[in-house]
């Protein structure tokens, strides 16, 4: 003998979902877009790294690679 099966008496819908995001989940892109701007904006309190450009070498070697 079968059970009897139970239906839903309204479908199973995606839009109604209540889902709820910690505070981080916001606040942290929040900060760092706030921060990427001030930087964009006053890009003299953006301190360089010294030292050797290590990176600047690397670049014109590989242009000097392709200019080849």
């Amino acid at each position: 003998m079968s059970a009897p099966t139970h239906t839903r008496p309204h479908p199973a819908t995606t839009g109604g979902v209540g889902t709820r995001l910690p505070w981080w989940a916001l606040a942290l892109p929040t900060l760092a877009f706030i921060t990427l701007l001030a930087l964009i904006l006053n890009p003299a309190d953006a301190q360089a790294a010294t030292g050797d450009p290590v990176l600047a070498h690397v670049l014109e070697r590989l242009r000097d690679l392709l200019a080849r």
